[in-house]
């Protein structure tokens, strides 16, 4: 079974150039045959890549060293050395790689596509042969070029999980049971916290036929800010998610500070996360008492923030369910929509910047000519 793995430390080497090579014409009735020696190769060079297909790290804890091939030496009757294959190093959607020694970030691959590829490393350039130190003064040069080195890093790869909708909640809150009802993920669930262990990702299809990933983390506990629990952890795989969803078990007594708790965690560990929209489901109403929790949780949250998605369910019992995913569609599309019309605004703009520039110049029309 491969293990889910989100941070990795691997070293990466682009190959070395050939030799240069030293050789002489040696042919029937050629007795003074001039320089032949040919050009070493070109070293490989290590090329990071997008595989969608990917959904961990785990490979790069299997192989951390990932060496490109070196150039071959050039040779005799000016033939040049054979380039050294190039080492590629497929990573996950939504991997960074840093240094590992200073932390400073080298590449984000989220926007990057499958079909381009990153070249971090080139190889050494191949050594000149001695054919091409022949000159008048210098007929039969005796000497080449090494080829030059490769480079070496030690990379610290990260990944942060790309979705649309960000999952946050207590354990045992009954986060998997819904993207399970939602998606086609298959999370574990059971009755008992902490059952899930690692980000869950699962595909709801809206019904504008858009597909919005969710993604299920871990439980957070009070304290998972400072490193309790497994929260904090994962909680970087909700950074890039557009909005979010807090489950809030109200079966529990507890459970009116859950909402406040829940967002002074991630407020600890990052303020940006509470930019984000978010939706609030009160989940667990079957239960007694549940229902009731569930409408003064509702009332109390409107007073400060009358527009936000306040929804009692019962995953259980598949109550309320049609309303949840009608506000995550709503919501996504909306967040879509607002993109859009930046773009659109930010082309307008630079438009109107280019026309007013344009507005301000001479016109010279044929056959004039500018003062």
């Amino acid at each position: 079974m491969i293990q889910f793995a989100d941070e990795a430390l691997i070293e990466v080497r682009s190959g070395k150039g050939g030799n240069g090579c030293i050789a002489f014409r040696r042919e029937k009735y050629v007795p003074m045959g001039g320089p032949a020696g040919g050009d070493g190769g070109k070293g490989g060079d290590v090329v990071f890549c997008i595989k969608r297909n990917l959904r961990t790290l785990a490979h790069l804890r299997y192989k951390q060293v990932f060496k490109a091939k070196n150039g071959g030496d050039g040779e005799g009757s000016n033939r040049f050395g054979r380039d050294g294959e190039d080492v590629i190093v497929p990573l996950p959607p939504g991997t960074i790689i840093r240094d590992a020694d200073t932390g400073e970030l080298i590449k984000d691959f989220t926007d990057m596509d499958e079909q381009e590829q990153f070249v971090f490393l080139t190889g050494g350039k191949g050594g000149w042969g001695n054919a091409r130190f022949k000159s008048s003064t210098n007929q039969a040069p005796r000497y080449a070029h090494e080829g030059k080195p490769g480079e070496v890093r030690k990379l610290r790869v990260e990944l942060n999980i790309i979705a649309d909708v960000g999952l946050v909640g207590f354990p045992n809150a009954g986060k998997s049971s819904l993207l399970d009802f939602f998606t086609n993920a298959r999370p574990k669930i059971a009755a008992y916290p902490f059952t899930t262990k690692i980000p869950n990702l699962g595909v709801l299809r809206a019904n504008t036929g858009r597909d919005i990933i969710i993604a299920d983390i871990p439980g957070i506990i009070e304290g998972a800010s400072e490193g309790a629990g497994l929260g904090l952890r994962f909680l970087k795989h909700i950074s890039r998610t557009v909005c979010l969803l807090f489950m809030i078990d109200c079966s529990e007594e507890n459970c009116f500070s859950a909402y406040e708790t829940l967002c002074g965690e991630l407020r600890a560990f990052s303020a940006e996360l509470l930019e984000k929209p978010r939706i609030v489901l009160c989940n667990k109403i079957d239960i007694p008492g549940a229902s009731d929790r569930a409408a003064e949780i509702k009332k109390t949250l409107r007073l400060s923030d009358p527009d936000l998605v306040v929804l009692p369910l019962s995953i259980s019992e598949r109550k309320g369910l049609d309303s949840v995913q009608k506000a995550i569609s709503d919501m996504v599309s909306k967040l879509d929509d607002c993109d859009t019309s930046a773009a659109e605004g930010q082309k307008i703009s630079a438009f109107m910047a280019a026309r007013s520039v344009c507005d301000d110049m001479p016109v010279q029309y044929p056959g004039s000519e500018l003062s």
